[in-house]
């Protein structure tokens, strides 16, 4: 017997503030790397632009990575 999966709506408020803090922390992040990524010139990134922007996509590793190891220290 497999359990059935439950909707948004149906999980207790402390569950749904979760989810949604950690989705709003995710955007930031990705957000700011992206942002980031643009502005700043490629000779100041570790490897190519396209590259960190498709990490950037990798759920809370990719922004981080980018913002620890992606960045040529100034």
């Amino acid at each position: 017997m497999t359990a059935r999966k439950k909707k948004f709506s149906e999980l207790p408020p402390r569950s749904r503030a979760a989810i949604i803090v950690g989705a709003l922390i995710q955007f930031a992040l990705q957000g700011a790397a992206l942002r980031d990524i643009k502005k700043r010139p490629a000779d100041q990134i570790k490897g190519p632009k396209p590259l960190w922007v498709g990490l950037s996509f990798v759920n809370y590793f990719g922004p981080i990575a980018y913002f620890l190891v992606g960045r040529k220290s100034d």
